[in-house]
């Protein structure tokens, strides 16, 4: 369980910070409600606390180490299937909430883009990509988000 002020990420939105635990009557049952406003956008959405796959901690620096390994390693079959498959297994993928995945899916867009132009969808979905990344691995080593942008991309340079 969260507390008010705590970071969590909320999949699909990225982190946000939890500003109360509120109760509400939902057709006379109680329930417990996080209160959370998306930092990147200022945001705020509602999600039960029993809700285990609503919101998740932030990942430790050990998570941080493994998506810095795996944006370097780029010995991996990049999908050149239609777009439309691609934007079905990325947007699953981004749905999990999890780090490995999104940075999974940057890298497979990053690659790409060295064969081909993207379209407006792959870029908008990197550049969503790499703002989740950004946003998480900043609060939790405690860095600049300039800085560890910079360090994304010099995974690729």
């Amino acid at each position: 369980m969260f507390t008010e002020g705590d970071y969590v990420v909320c999949p699909g939105h990225g982190v946000g910070q939890v500003l109360s635990i509120e109760d509400k009557d939902l057709g006379g049952t109680i329930c417990q409600f996080y209160n959370i406003k998306i930092i990147a956008n200022g945001m705020k959405i509602i999600v039960p606390t029993n809700n285990k796959e609503g919101v998740r901690g932030l990942v430790n620096e050990q998570d941080v180490e493994d998506v810095f390994e795996l944006l370097k390693t780029h010995d991996v079959k990049v999908d050149n299937s239609t777009w439309n498959r691609r934007h079905r297994e990325y947007m699953n993928k981004l749905k999990t909430g999890s780090l490995l995945e999104i940075a999974d899916v940057l890298r497979q867009l990053l690659l790409l883009s060295h064969d081909k132009n993207l379209s407006f969808g792959e870029r908008k979905m990197l550049d969503l990509c790499k703002e989740l990344l950004v946003k998480e691995i900043a609060i939790t080593v405690g860095d600049e988000e300039s800085n560890i942008s910079n360090k994304i991309d010099s995974c690729f340079s």
